[in-house]
């Protein structure tokens, strides 16, 4: 089993696949810098610089569908960098629900269906997928990157 093959683009404008990162335990979080929940970014961070040589990699995904994202995507990476230190990828900003949802989040949101209702309810919920492409837990927005971390490393 392995990643989908999502096209995706970073805030940068440097177009990717998901699957590049097959192999890989990946965290996928719907982020806005204008959120209470910003802080977040730090204890991402955290967790990025800790695991990422056992292949662990954060990826955000900036929407502003709940209206507190207001940086544009070609400065976003420099503004979480300077305001949260961040330095795992960040993607173009994306709708995480309704008709123009990213296709990456019908995926994340169809496979975790029944744990949660469908939509996304707010910034900084999580996706932890395994290895083999398997998303295997979802968190609500107000669950620390922190209280994650054994999750991450029963999947390392």
């Amino acid at each position: 089993m392995s990643l989908p093959d999502f096209s995706l683009v970073r805030s940068s404008g440097q177009p990717y696949r998901l699957n590049e990162y097959n192999g890989q335990v990946l965290l996928i979080v719907n982020t806005a810098t204008g959120c209470g929940l910003a802080p977040q970014f730090t204890q991402l961070e955290e967790l990025y610089q800790r695991y990422h040589d056992q292949d662990f990699t954060v990826i955000g995904f900036p929407s502003n569908q709940f209206k507190q994202e207001k940086v544009v995507d070609s400065d976003m990476e420099s503004i979480c960098q300077l305001n949260f230190g961040v330095s795992f990828p960040l993607n173009e900003t994306v709708e995480v629900n309704g008709p123009k949802t990213e296709p990456i989040f019908q995926w994340l949101k169809q496979e975790t269906q029944g744990l949660f209702s469908n939509n996304i309810k707010w910034n900084f919920t999580k996706f932890l997928i395994d290895r083999e492409g398997r998303v295997v837990k979802r968190y609500s927005p107000t669950t620390s990157p922190k209280a994650i971390e054994k999750d991450i490393l029963k999947l390392l």
